[in-house]
C-alpha cells in the first residue's frame, strides 16, 4: 500500500503550537504525506497527546503561554518512556542561544518558521527512518 505520493505512511506526529495557522499548515503538510497527525495547542495539551499516541516525533513551538517549548522538551527527554522519541523545536528566532537552550532541553533539531511542506517532511524523515513500519 505504499505509494511515492504517502513516503510517511503510518507515520504519528504530535504537533504542539499555540498559533493556529502553524498547527493547521503543519497537519496538512504531513497529513498529505501520510502522517497520523495530532494537534495541540500547549505544552500542557502537547504532553497528553504524547502519552496517549506515543508518536514517532514531535514538533513543538518555542514560545508558548504557561509551558514553552523548552520546558516541554525538557520533560519529554527527562521520562524514560518517552526520551528515545525525536523532538524538533519550532521558532520564528535563529540565534546561537535559542540552539543552544534547545540542546540542553535535549531536542534533535530546529526548524524555523514559517517552515514549508519540503522542510517539515525531510524533518520527519530524517528523524524516523529505520522506524519498522507494517505496509
Amino acid at each position: 500500500m505504499l505509494s511515492a505520493d504517502l513516503p510517511l505512511s503510518g507515520v504519528k506526529v504530535v504537533l504542539i503550537d499555540d498559533s493556529n495557522t502553524i498547527r493547521r499548515s503543519g497537519e496538512i503538510f504531513l497529513s498529505q504525506a501520510g502522517c497520523q497527525v495530532v494537534l495541540a495547542e500547549d505544552g500542557f495539551d502537547g504532553l497528553s497527546k504524547v502519552v496517549d499516541t506515543r508518536p514517532d516525533i514531535i514538533f513543538v513551538d518555542v514560545m508558548m503561554p504557561r509551558l514553552d517549548g523548552y520546558q516541554t522538551c525538557a520533560l519529554i527527554k527527562n521520562n524514560p518512556q518517552f526520551k528515545s522519541i525525536p523532538v524538533v523545536m519550532l521558532t520564528s528566532k535563529d540565534t546561537l542561544f535559542d540552539r543552544a537552550r534547545g540542546k540542553l532541553a535535549g531536542s534533535d533539531q530546529y526548524l524555523i518558521k514559517p517552515f514549508n511542506k519540503k522542510s517539515l517532511i525531510e524533518s520527519v524523515i530524517l528523524h524516523t527512518q529505520g522506524h519498522e513500519h507494517d505496509y
